[in-house]
């Protein structure tokens, strides 16, 4: 692509932001969840539909699927964004803050929605390409595995891909700029209980029965010792405690007879996936037998870990060069701990997920913030990356 005709493409990028942005923050003021994104469905059809695309709605409940043909070649590929939001309070207070109490898009999958409606227009629009593309508008990334759903109905048997791409906002990136790397780039979500059973009793006493707090605690403390001491130190692996219960504070004198703790795991190999599975078990009942105590634990596995493949990365760098600069992208960009149901997708079929930096800003909240709010200045580049991507990997 000659200088010439990239910035006329900019250009015509640049002048459909404004109507991006208004889609974009009314996304954001009817934040839907899980499953219920209807109206923000609604949104994506009567624009993929106006486009002049082939609309197809109804996988995985509310998703949407926008396909564009181009062309003779049966190269196909997939563009993924997320639609859903989180129950969270929005302390923001400008004009397009949430309307609805406890929900909010505090993770950004408004801009992504919208990211990907602009590329499908100026696709539509423009496209130079041969082949088809599939926009994959997907619900329930948040947890409850919207992108499995949408795969259990036929994805990819409906709308068959050769690859397939995802695009996430990040803050602590520079904005607009384009971060991604081969390999694992999220880990596996995971999340673990356990129940510590003993007899209790009186607080004064404690000889007379089998104290579970005591196996409890030290769990908590044991259990860091399964990253230190059974991963490989090379292989990053992660186990917090998120609840921890027992007693009541009205009694404070009574040693109770049951104690529960649970957390998240995350890993990025199966290797160490797997280790924690084990070990999370195996440490807390023998901890639990040590005290003449009982440990019931169970090891529930999330999202897996999101593995890019080499191919569709090289890919996906050339593509954010050439939407943004080369010095605007970090192709070996550090994995994150979080995690993210497009992992399913890369184990049906080879692909890439990338970052966009949603800015450096002092005083920005990182995602599921309640201060969180995607920055309309990166629609530009986010659409400018999907097109490329298109074009490079369709290209005549």
């Amino acid at each position: 692509m000659t200088d010439a005709t990239n910035d006329d493409q900019r250009r015509k990028i640049e002048s459909h932001v404004a109507e991006l942005t208004a889609i974009r923050r009314d996304i954001h003021q009817h934040p839907e969840m899980a499953y219920e994104e209807n109206r923000t469905a609604d949104i994506v059809a009567k624009n993929l539909e106006k486009w002049g695309l082939e609309v197809h709605r109804g996988l995985g409940g509310t998703g949407v699927v926008g396909t564009l043909r181009r062309g003779d070649s049966n190269r196909a590929i997939g563009l993924r964004a997320d639609m859903d939001a989180l129950y969270i309070q929005e302390k923001n207070t400008f004009d397009h803050k949430s309307l609805h109490d406890g929900k909010m898009h505090a993770c950004g999958h408004d801009g992504h929605t919208t990211m990907l409606l602009g590329a499908a227009r100026f696709l539509a629009e423009h496209s130079e390409m041969d082949g088809t593309l599939h926009f994959i508008f997907q619900p329930a990334e948040e947890g409850l595995a919207g992108a499995k759903a949408m795969i259990d109905d036929g994805l990819f048997e409906k709308f068959p891909c050769d690859a397939v791409y995802g695009l996430h906002n990040m803050p602590g990136i520079e904005t607009g700029h384009i971060g991604v790397r081969p390999g694992p780039i999220l880990a596996a979500s995971d999340r673990w209980t356990v129940k510590f059973e003993g007899t209790g009793g009186h607080g004064s006493m404690p000889h007379q029965g089998t104290d579970p707090t005591i196996a409890a605690a030290q769990f908590v403390i044991a259990a860091q010792t399964i990253v230190s001491r059974n991963t490989d130190p090379l292989d990053t692996a992660v186990i917090s405690l998120g609840h921890l219960a027992g007693g009541d504070p009205g009694a404070l004198n009574i040693i109770p007879s049951e104690v529960q703790v649970g957390g998240t795991a995350r890993s990025f190999t199966k290797k160490a996936r797997a280790i924690l599975e084990r070990r999370i078990p195996e440490v807390a009942e023998a901890i639990a037998a040590a005290h003449g105590c009982t440990a019931k634990a169970a090891y529930i596995k999330g999202y897996p870990a999101t593995v890019n493949w080499a191919e569709q990365t090289e890919i996906s760098i050339k593509a954010a060069e050439a939407a943004v600069g080369t010095t605007q992208v970090d192709p070996n960009i550090n994995p994150l701990p979080g995690g993210e149901d497009f992992a399913f997708m890369l184990q049906k079929l080879p692909g890439c997920y990338a970052f966009i930096g949603n800015g450096l800003k002092s005083g920005d909240e990182f995602v599921h913030a309640p201060r969180y709010d995607f920055n309309d200045d990166i629609i530009a580049n986010g659409v400018s990356y999907w097109v490329e991507l298109a074009k490079t990997e369709l290209r005549p």
